[in-house]
């Protein structure tokens, strides 16, 4: 008896989890955590009216959600000033990064990234046969200018930024970001990876040209708006490249509820504003702390802050197993230089005062292991 027959490329490729998810480690770790703080989930929850949108909608769950998401994606096009030809839904930045690499790389394809940078990218290029080509991060951004260089080097069919940036939460302004998108080399698209955009500072977006087949933005309902367990997000793009999306997405991809409760989000300006002030707050507790245990907190755009822990990955590595250990939940950087880091999320201050209170035993740790 024989199994299933698996595609080469299938069969060449490693069993790969991009994250570890908390879930898991508490599993393996035989206890819940204290602190939920390595995930750049939005410890503030979501808008109580998206909750309420949802559990309205979840008597409604016999029904699949509609496949064109056409209230949501109208209520984005209002917003943006584009038209619903130029907005696709998604499970996620995770899945729509999933349908453009099906959609645009073949085996063998280039594709350009920074080196440390999102894996989910990598993930799924690896799925479709494609090659990543990297360049190093520059001070702590990514290099704008050498992903450009590569690009054209290499002849990429995809090169990617997120701005702000995951994992070192630094960000270039909207000017050098639209330096970037014209300098894109024929038949390349970049995708802008806008994630944490609601976290970061006014100018840090260029305007969006809706005829532009340059680039292809993406938002998310996962961060500000504290939705990240509901699967939701959204591409922005000129309408050829965003009609593309019909050929391969999964059009009941995003639930009922999903679509009900991000549409409710959109109306909670006043919450958003104050969740957004939450968070900067937050960011300035995390940078205080950092500081009182001779750590640098580097500047952030998100809803994280990412410390510099003063010498190499083998010791940051020791301190995040400390604070594990403690039953805190943060996360690192995976590439040298950036994993000399840990990367901590902003939250309420029961989560900062434990994390607070457990930094300085865990640095203590480390160094005895040093």
């Amino acid at each position: 008896m024989t199994g299933p027959r698996f595609t080469p490329l299938v069969n060449s490729l490693p069993a790969t989890v991009p994250f570890v998810g908390p879930e898991a480690l508490e599993r393996a770790r035989g206890r819940p955590f204290a602190a939920r703080l390595g995930a750049n989930e939005s410890l503030f929850g979501p808008p109580p009216v998206a909750v309420e949108a949802m559990a309205k909608a979840a008597a409604e769950l016999w029904q699949y959600g509609d496949p064109e998401s056409w209230d949501l994606r109208a209520e984005l096009a209002n917003i943006h000033a584009v038209g619903m030809e130029n907005i696709v839904m998604g499970s996620g930045i995770d899945g729509l990064l999933g349908s453009l690499v099906r959609l645009c790389v073949a085996p063998g394809d280039a594709v350009v990234t920074s080196l440390g940078g999102y894996p989910t990218l990598n993930y799924h290029v690896a799925g479709y046969g494609g090659v990543i080509h990297t360049v190093p991060f520059r001070g702590d951004h990514e290099d704008c200018d050498a992903l450009i260089a590569k690009a054209a080097e290499v002849e990429a069919k995809l090169v990617y930024l997120a701005n702000p940036d995951n994992p070192m939460g630094t960000w270039h302004d909207a000017a050098k970001v639209q330096a970037m998108i014209e300098a894109v080399p024929d038949g390349t698209l970049l995708i802008l990876d806008e994630a944490y955009l609601e976290f970061a500072p006014q100018g840090t977006a260029p305007a969006v040209n809706p005829d532009d087949p340059r680039v292809i933005r993406m938002r998310t309902f996962s961060k500000a708006y504290g939705m990240a367990g509901a699967r939701i997000g959204y591409a922005l793009g000129a309408a050829p490249v965003i009609a593309e999306f019909a050929k391969v997405r999964n059009h009941f991809g995003v639930s009922r509820a999903s679509q009900a409760g991000a549409l409710a989000a959109l109306g909670a300006t006043a919450w958003l504003a104050e969740t957004k002030a939450k968070v900067a707050a937050g960011r300035d507790r995390l940078a205080g702390i950092a500081r009182a245990n001779q750590m640098t907190a580097i500047r952030s755009a998100t809803n994280f802050v990412t410390m510099d822990c003063g010498k190499d990955g083998e010791f940051a590595r020791a301190v995040l197993a400390a604070l594990a250990d403690l039953d805190i939940f943060v996360r690192m950087p995976f590439v040298a230089p950036g994993d000399r880091c840990i990367r901590v999320s902003a939250g309420p201050e029961r989560e900062m005062a434990l994390f607070e209170a457990a930094l300085p035993q865990a640095l203590k740790t480390a160094h005895t292991k040093a």
